[in-house]
């Protein structure tokens, strides 16, 4: 499991600067370097896709520079050898995907993200839905595959007899398998779903 990315980016997140505190978070530091990944990328256009300034993305770069995650060049920033090999370690664990609105939707903006192998972490989902909350989602279901079976702990035995619409989305976006964990967040808006499902799944990996 990724927690060296995990450790890395909390690190970076948690670090007190002299001045104001920083305005991002670690999932800010997520969707950089997924930015960044699939091609190089100027300061500009990164505070762009993301929605805050420059100022606070330039304080982004500088550390993950520092960590040695990214690379500056007339080109733009781009992962080092070292964030590819630490990414390519975080996406063999989590896949992720938008979702249709579905029986499990409280809010109009609805993501999924799958985390490998992590049913023994999960109780009863609270932490999870907690998680996502904090982080600006409306609610967040924990989902487990259990025997080849979708559960939601405590409320439905068979996800694809009690919310039909639900299970059809997740087995077509994200193939689960037997031990795999599945999170259904909802929010307003398509950050704070993605944002506050991200949350969610963070709860279930190795600190």
């Amino acid at each position: 499991m990724p927690h060296r990315f995990k450790q890395i980016l909390e690190k970076i997140a948690s670090e007190r600067p002299q001045g104001p505190a920083a305005a991002f978070t670690v999932f800010h530091l997520i969707s950089v370097i997924e930015i960044i990944a699939a091609k190089p990328i100027g300061r500009a256009a990164l505070a762009a896709s993301l929605n805050v300034g420059e100022g606070t993305v330039r304080t982004i770069i500088d550390r993950l520079k520092s960590a040695r995650l990214i690379a500056t060049s007339r080109a733009g920033c781009r992962l080092t050898s070292k964030g590819t090999a630490l990414w390519k370690e975080y996406n063999s664990a989590i896949t992720k995907a938008r979702m249709e609105k579905n029986e499990l939707s409280l809010a109009d903006y609805n993501y999924a993200i799958l985390v490998k192998n992590r049913l023994t972490r999960v109780k009863l989902g609270i932490e999870q839905r907690d998680a996502a909350m904090i982080a600006g989602a409306k609610s967040a279901t924990t989902i487990l595959c259990k025997k080849k079976r979708l559960v939601i702990p405590s409320v439905s035995d068979d996800l694809a007899k009690d919310y039909p619409k639900a299970a059809e989305q997740i087995l077509k976006l994200l193939k689960p398998e037997d031990n795999d964990v599945v999170i259904v967040g909802s929010a307003d808006t398509p950050a704070k779903a993605e944002y506050g499902t991200l949350a969610a799944a963070w709860t279930l990996l190795d600190s």
